[in-house]
């Protein structure tokens, strides 16, 4: 499994713009191959921080996204809007179990 974390700041007048665009892609990456979970979040504690959390079944399935329309579209609109520079981290995970 793959899972990547995006933090990014917009200005604070920008920040709800960034949240609407990232919602309004979210069914599309939801229905790519190998996406298991895709959701971006607001600080609590920052009015110009976005979180990203998404997680793919592997390497190939991310890749996939990374070359995406919605990719690509996500950029053109939030690049604008970002104070600084974006940083992704990504991970190679297991599941170990889920409870619920």
């Amino acid at each position: 499994m793959i899972i990547a974390i995006v933090d990014f700041d917009t200005a604070a007048a920008d920040r709800a713009a960034a949240l609407a665009h990232l919602d309004s892609e979210r069914d599309q990456v939801r229905a790519m191959p190998g996406n298991l979970a895709y959701q971006a979040y607001a600080s609590r504690q920052d009015e110009t921080r976005v979180t990203i959390v998404h997680e793919w079944e592997d390497e190939e399935s991310f890749a996939g996204y990374l070359k995406s329309d919605a990719f690509a579209r996500s950029g053109e609109v939030i690049r604008p809007m970002m104070v600084g520079a974006p940083v992704s981290r990504r991970f190679r995970a297991e599941l170990w179990e889920t409870v619920a």
